[in-house]
């Protein structure tokens, strides 16, 4: 993993994209402190895929989802029914 400042990873960013792509990660400074991160988008995908929950992770969590409560079932009063003609 190679460390470049930001001018020059403005100046060369195709340079920086190779090597990304052929050596993994890259990381772009301002000021001498650590910014940004370049990864190959398949990294990325494995990495934001890990982490979030998945759809049944979340279904089976013991902790409410939502905070909205139900009416009991029989209580709400329906309009009576008419012919029509």
């Amino acid at each position: 993993m190679q460390i470049r400042p930001v001018q020059e990873a403005k100046a060369r960013f195709s340079e920086l994209l190779d090597t990304c792509l052929a050596e993994g990660p890259q990381i772009v400074t301002r000021r001498g402190v650590e910014a940004a991160g370049l990864v190959p988008v398949d990294e990325w995908r494995r990495l934001t895929a890990a982490a979030r929950p998945s759809l049944k992770e979340q279904l089976l969590q013991e902790s409410a989802r939502a905070n909205f409560s139900i009416p009991v079932r029989g209580n709400a009063r329906r309009r009576p029914v008419t012919a029509l003609g």
